[in-house]
């Protein structure tokens, strides 16, 4: 099940403790980002031994506009990651919510 980017807000304003990433190139993030490990989606299967820890746990995913990070939840899951989500919209969505 995906989360939304309303969900997400929430549970950020809350001070949920999240695992979560993001995978975007590394300019993506330097320009805009709101807290997450960044794993740009070509790099994260030589770096899954980061996230091992986490592959129980729930893990929200989000990318620039929730494609990218699609593909990840996809490959997250052949890996036996259990409870990974996309973020719907991506950063697209986030900041035209004005978040």
């Amino acid at each position: 099940m995906d989360i939304t980017i309303e969900e997400l807000k929430e549970r950020l304003d809350k001070g949920e403790a999240l695992n979560l990433i993001d995978v975007r190139e590394e300019y993506e993030f330097d320009e805009f980002n709101i807290g997450a490990k960044l794993i740009p989606l070509g790099e994260l299967p030589d770096r899954l031994d980061e996230i091992e820890a986490l592959k129980d746990q729930e893990i929200l995913i989000h990318c620039r506009s929730g494609a990218r990070s699609g593909r990840a939840k996809e490959y997250l899951e052949s890996e036996g990651y259990t409870k990974v989500r996309n973020v719907l919209g991506g950063m697209l969505a986030w900041q035209a919510a004005g978040y």
